[in-house]
């Protein structure tokens, strides 16, 4: 099965469709995957429902390679992990579609790259090999075909300059940073920005106190000036990302939704308003896994809305105890 279709998906009944070729793709050619779910004694044909799908725990990506191909690899992302710890590893055998899945994922909220100048504030993603990230941000600063585009390690005096710079040209301007250099920024410079997105990556990366997202949001617009703080939602794990154009609320695109688990019961869903663990599909993940138990806690919304409220206290969350499968 190729990822064929998966990109232009426009209705649900298409998306459920599709979830449900990808599940029995997935089943019969990840042999990780297919273990779990002969372990929780699922059988494939008699999941009718996307609801019915099992998700697998986010934290198999550090034990097992999990790919649903015998191609080989073109490139492995690795996590960040914090000292110490395991770093997960996601196999991704066909570039060309994380290059599709970002790349359109983020045209469908923001409009062509080109018009834009991005401007990359991510010192943790740079120090270290491996990162989804610093390949998207990348590709992104290629295609802006912007001369000013780049990355930052930490010349914050320079980027203050480039920001000054566009903001005096009314060029749209990107600046994508990792929370903690973000607030670093902001610790040294008051900007008043008027063509410019900030938008966060996430994480502290150990550098700083964890802030709630609130918090967070109002220090960086009193400090760049501007209405709303911007959020990306990614992870190594995954070819798609969601986006919050304001202070809150991520959106999917057509390809990618959000369920909300209950957190002592991980096969149970939960309904609207309540909050749980984040479960995630993703279908451009279709040559390693769809279907995803992420150590996310997070609400569920109207029109597949949802609001990211933290991670889980505890990393031995239930189900871990099946990583030895």
């Amino acid at each position: 099965m190729g990822p064929k279709g998966i990109f232009d998906i426009s209705s649900k009944t298409e998306f459920e469709t599709k979830c449900l070729e990808v599940f029995r793709f997935q089943y019969q050619n990840n042999q990780v995957y297919q273990r779990f779910c002969d372990y929780l004694n699922i059988e494939a044909e008699q999941i009718k429902k996307l609801t019915e799908i099992p998700f697998l725990p986010i934290q198999f990506f550090k034990e097992h390679k999990v790919v649903s191909t015998l191609d080989k690899e073109e490139i492995i992302f690795t996590s960040s992990g914090t000292t110490g710890s395991v770093a997960s590893k996601h196999y991704v055998t066909d570039l060309s579609l994380y290059e599709q899945s970002y790349l359109k994922g983020f045209e469908s909220s923001y409009g062509p790259i080109e018009n834009y100048c991005v401007l990359a504030l991510l010192p943790s993603y740079l120090e270290r090999e491996g990162s989804s990230l610093i390949y998207m941000v990348h590709d992104f600063i290629g295609k802006s075909k912007h001369p000013d585009s780049g990355f930052f390690l930490n010349d914050l005096r320079k980027l203050k300059s480039v920001l000054m710079k566009q903001e005096a040209n009314k060029q749209k301007t990107l600046l994508m940073g990792v929370s903690f250099a973000l607030l670093d920024f902001a610790e040294v410079f008051q900007l008043d920005l008027e063509n410019t997105i900030v938008m966060e990556t996430g994480g502290m990366k150990g550098r700083r106190k964890e802030l709630i997202r609130k918090e967070l949001h109002e220090i960086l617009k009193n400090a760049f000036g501007v209405p709303t703080i911007h959020s990306e939602y990614g992870m190594t794990e995954l070819l798609s990302q969601a986006y919050s154009q304001s202070d809150t609320l991520f959106e999917c695109p057509p390809w990618m939704q959000i369920l909300v688990r209950d957190t002592e019961d991980p096969l149970t869903l939960l309904p609207m308003g309540r909050t749980g663990g984040i479960n995630v599909i993703d279908l451009a993940n279709i040559y390693s896994c769809s279907f995803i138990a992420t150590q996310d806690l997070g609400k569920l919304y109207d029109h597949g809305k949802f609001e990211v409220l933290g991670r889980f206290d505890h990393s031995d969350v239930r189900g871990c105890n099946l990583m030895t499968l």
